[in-house]
């Protein structure tokens, strides 16, 4: 049965010290809120889920083999099914994340790029 939530009622996890995490998931979608400190990279990795990323706050550089992209508030990107990415936080940068399928490797913290980057 459908519950209503909040971001104030989820549990942030610190990732490492300049990111943390909130997540939701579903049986076959994962929704995420993401806060980086300015300089924090998220190392280059691919996946099989597809991704949307939205920039809430500030703002962040996502590359890709063939280009870089800058989003700042209220710009957003689809992540096909695995295309190598990586990201950088131009400033301090809050996201929003969707994937589907879920991120497994999320929910069994089987995650240790994003818990080993700066």
């Amino acid at each position: 049965m459908p519950e209503k939530t909040s971001w104030e009622s989820i549990d942030r996890e610190a990732m490492n010290e300049g990111l943390q995490r909130q997540m939701l998931n579903g049986e076959k979608i994962s929704f995420a809120r993401m806060r980086f400190k300015p300089g924090v990279k998220v190392p280059r990795h691919q996946h099989e889920n597809e991704q949307i990323t939205m920039v809430t706050e500030g703002s962040m550089a996502m590359n890709f083999d063939d280009k870089t992209i800058t989003m700042r508030e209220g710009e957003m990107v689809l992540i096909p099914s695995n295309v190598p990415h990586s990201a950088e936080a131009l400033e301090v940068c809050e996201t929003l994340e969707i994937f589907s399928p879920r991120r497994e490797d999320w929910i069994t913290k089987n995650d240790h790029y994003l818990r080993g980057s700066k």
